[in-house]
Order: structure tokens, then sequence, then C-alpha cells
């Protein structure tokens, strides 16, 4: 089994290196999600992290779990879908928008990207 790394070396030049960590990487994937059509929000995987997140104020990147792997970083998201939507279409353009941010903007490798739908949101008008 490979060792996970902590950060991700983005740039290295001669006169040093640039090193991203997870917590950027969450929160610039938080970003681009939030951006994307069909996405109401973002929500942990359980309750127990809705907990820590309450008690550490550590609502920044919640929803998102990146692990960094020698062949580039792997994203995990936690999210909640308008209802009415098309899912394959809400996922195909997250995952566009994410390899895009990260890979092209940012020039973070992307391994994967595992897009977990906790929930529906309905309009309110139409209950």
């Amino acid at each position: 089994m490979a060792k996970k790394s902590t950060t991700i070396s983005a740039l290295e030049t001669g006169k040093g290196k640039i090193e991203v960590s997870p917590k950027v990487v969450a929160l610039i994937a938080s970003d681009a999600v939030l951006e994307s059509y069909g996405i109401v929000g973002l929500t942990n995987k359980n309750v127990f992290h809705d907990i820590a997140d309450l008690l550490t104020g550590d609502n920044a990147s919640k929803g998102v779990e990146v692990t960094m792997e020698p062949e580039g970083a792997v994203l995990d998201l936690y999210v909640v879908v308008q209802y009415g939507t098309r899912i394959s279409e809400v996922v195909n353009g997250v995952i566009s928008r994410l390899r895009y941010t990260l890979e092209e903007k940012m020039g973070i490798p992307v391994s994967s990207i595992n897009l977990h739908i906790q929930g529906l949101q309905f309009d309110e008008d139409k209950k």
C-alpha cells in the first residue's frame, strides 16, 4: 500500500516548492460544488460529524473529505440535491467543474471524485 501524503506539491521550482494542504483543497472543492447546478448544499456523512462541527466551529469544508494519494487527490463529497433535477446531469456537472477547477486552474491532480447524495430538498411552494 502506498504511503498517503498530507500535502500536494502543486509547484516546484529551483527556488522552492508550494504545497497545498488538504483543507485548502476541501475549501476550493466546496466553493466549486456549491456553484454547481442542482446542488442545494453540503452535509456531513453522519450525525457525529455534525456534532463535532458544532463543537469545533469548523463548517468551512463541511461535506468534503480530501485524501491525498500519490496519484492525486481523492475527494468524497456529501451533497443535497434539488428535487426535480436529473441526478445524472447534476453529478456530471459537479465532476466536470471540480476536475476543471482543481486540475486546470490550480494544477492539483485529481485521482477520483466520489459524490454521495445525502438527501433531496423540495421546493417550499409545492408542499
